[in-house]
């Protein structure tokens, strides 16, 4: 692997003598056009005024370069970062279980948690847990399921929308609830 610094890609604006450019637009750090000059002049008014030359937009012929405090430019840009990442929410999806021979007082918690997670923007998937056992009773579950699915979707009501169903042939039996927008 080659270490040497003038083969590694720096990322960013470039900044003072790392402009190629023999001619720039300028803007002062005050936001004026001061227009087109030749860079050695403008590295120049820059030192003058103890900022930085740092290249704005690179595409444009001449390019165009701002006065500025780099440090400052950093440091802004960072904050501006990290308050994006803090007001970005991914959204989750929540897993409740239940069984198909649910009593009411048990249901009903089940039903706090999935609006709880509904209130917090997650979406939900409600699975139905079939135990192996007696095939009578399986059976019996197998045919409930659909009608406390049904008592689900109904106990939710305006909090959330149906999003998806299990397909018929698979084991576990489930449903994903999203939160109304």
């Amino acid at each position: 692997m080659n270490t040497n610094k003038d083969t590694r890609r720096d990322f960013g604006p470039r900044i003072n003598n790392k402009i190629f450019a023999k001619s720039v637009q300028v803007i002062d750090d005050a936001g004026k056009n001061l227009g087109i000059m030749p860079t050695p002049q403008a590295l120049q008014m820059a030192a003058d005024a103890e900022m930085d030359l740092v290249e704005i937009n690179a595409t444009q012929i001449p390019p165009i370069v701002k006065i500025m405090d780099f440090g400052k430019f950093k440091y802004e840009q960072k904050k501006k970062a990290a308050e994006a990442r803090k007001k970005q929410k991914t959204n989750e999806l929540k897993e409740v279980w239940m069984k198909p021979f649910i009593e009411d007082n048990d249901f009903n918690i089940k039903m706090k948690k999935v609006y709880e997670f509904l209130g917090d923007g997650d979406k939900v998937k409600i699975a139905i847990a079939m135990k192996k056992g007696d095939k009578k009773i399986l059976a019996r579950g197998r045919d409930l399921v659909p009608q406390l699915f049904d008592k689900i979707i109904a106990t939710i009501g305006d909090k959330g929308t149906l999003e998806s169903k299990s397909k018929p042939d698979e084991r576990t039996k489930s449903i994903i609830v999203a939160p109304v927008k």
